[in-house]
C-alpha cells in the first residue's frame, strides 16, 4: 500500500488531467490521483475546469475525502479552501467544508418523507373563513376566536380610504339635511 497523504493535509500536486466536471490531480510520492470536482476549484462558480486549470499545472490542494468504491479508493481534493500563491490552509478549521457538505444533504422529516413548502398565503379555510391556512390546520372552535393574517399594507390603505369615503358621504347628509331644515 503507497503512503497517501493524511486527511486535511495540503500538498502541492501536477493536473494529470481536466473534464467536464473537475480535474485530476497527481499526488506526489505515490502514483494515486486525486478529483478536485468544479465546485471545489473556486469560491466562485467554475462552469468549465479546463478555463481554470491546464495538464502540466501546479497546484497546491487540501484533501479532504477518502471513500471506498468498487475497491478503488476515490480521493476528494479541494483547491478553493488552499491560498494558490503561498499553499497556506484558507479554512484550518474545516469550516467551509462542513457549510458545503450540509448544503449537499436533502432534509427529512420524522418520517423521512421529503419536507415541502407550500404556499398557504392565499387561501382560504372552510371551517372559519379565515385567510392563510387549510381546514385540516385550522385550531377554531366553534364559537372561538377567529385568526387570520395580518392585512396587508395595500389592503389596510384601500379599506381606510372605504372608510374616509363613508364619513365623507355621511357628514354630506348631515348638512344636507341642515339645510332643509
Amino acid at each position: 500500500m503507497e503512503a497517501l497523504p493524511e486527511l486535511y493535509s495540503i500538498f502541492q500536486g501536477e493536473v494529470a488531467a481536466v473534464t467536464d466536471y473537475g480535474a485530476f490531480i497527481r499526488i506526489p510520492g505515490c502514483r494515486k490521483q486525486g478529483l478536485v470536482h468544479r465546485t471545489h476549484m473556486s469560491s466562485c462558480r467554475v462552469d468549465k475546469p479546463s478555463e481554470m486549470v491546464d495538464v502540466g499545472d501546479k497546484v497546491w490542494v487540501k484533501l479532504i475525502g477518502k471513500e471506498m468504491k468498487d475497491d478503488k479508493l476515490k480521493l476528494s481534493l479541494s483547491m478553493k479552501v488552499v491560498h494558490q500563491g503561498t499553499g497556506k490552509d484558507l479554512d484550518p478549521n474545516n469550516v467551509s467544508l462542513d457549510q458545503d457538505e450540509r448544503k449537499k444533504r436533502t432534509f427529512r422529516d420524522y418520517t423521512s418523507q421529503k419536507i415541502t413548502l407550500e404556499a398557504v398565503l392565499n387561501t382560504v379555510c372552510k371551517k372559519c373563513g379565515c385567510k392563510g391556512h387549510f381546514a385540516k390546520e385550522c385550531f377554531m372552535q366553534p364559537g372561538g376566536t377567529k385568526y387570520s393574517l395580518i392585512p396587508e399594507e395595500e389592503e389596510e390603505e384601500v379599506a381606510a380610504a372605504g372608510r374616509e369615503g363613508d364619513q365623507r358621504s355621511s357628514q354630506a347628509e348631515e348638512s344636507s339635511k341642515k339645510r332643509k331644515k
